[in-house]
């Protein structure tokens, strides 16, 4: 062989070698994104939750007449994503349980306020943690609402690495409120909203690998009260008592958590925030006392009307690259296989949770058929499905509820006050078997 040529054979070994040991180098141990999303930035992950939001409390949705000011979760908004069809729980106990657990609530028994979450359940954080080998350093902070009335149960029993704020569904003021912190239990008199970012801004610093924050704010839930005067833009607001109108005041608390959110954004490098995808939600619908038209206050939050469980849901950042808005069906329980594909891990379905991550990407209109959600009411249990056009609401006690959708968003006519046409006797047959399909 000539010299040359044995150069040549020499030169093209080591480019292959070169090239091997980097795509080794890249592995990610063979779990993958499987959305068609790139899995070698290992991204972080910020998902903030605000509680008692309601598409009627926030710029992005057609519902409601008066919004607060939000340049921030505007800037999340507008850089990325707003699903139109985000359903949860009417409260905020089995939201959190659904999305944490990729578990409807029959299946967990935490269907109500206030119910204690199982020890035998995986939770997401240790999901993550078990398979990409620990890759991502992840932390709760806020709103935990998921031990009933036991105070020594926290995020940190089942798995999650760090824990940081309420235990229970709520503070009594928000300046002066109870913070437990890995078990330990204080009393705190800084504004909760403002608290609860500084512990997220230190735990973000502190990490040194790819990270994952589960950001549960308690704001915008009552009480009303008076936030700041530097946080938000409403005016001459007095101390609240009942005989003043609250929705000020709810707007108010928005508006401060807005102004934490930013001060949140702004506080991460802009290198790490650059490697950060962001997803916001409401756990469920604005309360009766400031539910805005078109949702009628007593079928806002605590209903499984629309007003109650279609919430607000933004994402934008690292891996979105489609503007603008999502009709796709998603539930709540979607977030645990999402979140676990930001991750790395190469799952597309985990109990009742089906993952939408590729839809950051590209519409393929192709997530879910259906959409599922619960509540106990009293002595009641009802159930609802929609496949988007239709919606039937089913009560134990008989009186069930059917809807078209797509000619009556809220829910004015009650289709079976009359006779059925034959289109909505089919509708209603494919929904009820659907139904039964899941709860079997």
């Amino acid at each position: 062989m000539r010299a040359s040529n044995l150069k040549f054979l020499i030169l093209l070994w080591l480019l292959f070698f070169v090239f091997s040991c980097s795509k080794d180098d890249d592995d990610d141990g063979g779990q993958g994104m499987g959305t068609g999303m790139q899995a070698s930035t290992s991204p972080n992950i910020l998902f903030i939750i605000a509680d008692d939001l309601g598409r009627d409390a926030i710029s992005g949705y057609v519902e409601g007449l008066i919004k607060p000011t939000t340049p921030n979760l505007d800037a999340i908004r507008n850089d990325g994503l707003t699903f139109n069809n985000f359903w949860v729980n009417p409260t905020c106990s089995p939201t959190r349980s659904a999305i944490i657990t990729g578990k409807y609530g029959y299946r967990t028994n935490l269907i109500s306020v206030g119910d204690m979450i199982s020890s035998s359940e995986t939770l997401l954080h240790e999901y993550i943690s078990d398979n990409t080998n620990q890759k991502y350093a992840n932390a709760l902070i806020g709103k935990w609402h998921l031990s009933g009335g036991d105070n020594n149960i926290n995020p940190e029993t089942f798995g999650v690495d760090y824990f940081a704020g309420i235990i229970r569904g709520s503070v009594p003021d928000y300046y002066d409120w109870d913070l437990n912190e890995s078990g330990s239990t204080s009393n705190n008199t800084g504004y909760t909203t403002e608290v609860l970012t500084d512990l997220s801004i230190d735990w973000i610093n502190a990490q040194d690998k790819p990270w994952f924050l589960w950001l549960a704010y308690n704001a915008p839930h009552t009480p009303f009260h008076v936030p700041p005067a530097n946080m938000h833009s409403q005016v001459e607001l007095a101390a609240y008592t009942d005989t003043q109108d609250p929705l000020p005041y709810f707007m108010a608390a928005i508006e401060a958590m807005d102004f934490q959110i930013g001060r949140l954004i702004d506080s991460i490098p802009a290198d790490e925030l650059d490697n950060t995808v962001i997803i916001f939600i409401g756990d469920n619908g604005s309360p009766n006392q400031v539910a805005q038209s078109p949702y009628l206050r007593t079928r806002a939050k605590g209903s499984l009307y629309q007003g109650g469980i279609n919430v607000p849901m933004f994402a934008s950042g690292v891996v979105v690259t489609r503007r603008g808005i999502d009709n796709n069906l998603i539930t709540g329980t979607d977030l645990f296989t999402t979140i676990s594909n930001l991750a790395g891990i190469n799952v597309t379905e985990y109990h009742d949770s089906k993952s939408f991550a590729s839809l950051f990407t590209a519409d393929n209109n192709a997530i879910r058929q259906f959409q599922y959600s619960e509540e106990n009411m009293n002595e009641d249990k009802l159930w609802t499905i929609s496949d988007g056009q239709f919606k039937l609401i089913n009560n134990t006690n008989g009186n069930d509820e059917f809807y078209k959708l797509s000619s009556d968003p809220y829910e004015i006519n009650n289709l079976l006050d009359a006779n059925l046409t034959a289109e909505d006797q089919d509708a209603k047959t494919n929904l009820e078997a659907e139904l039964a399909l899941i709860r079997q």
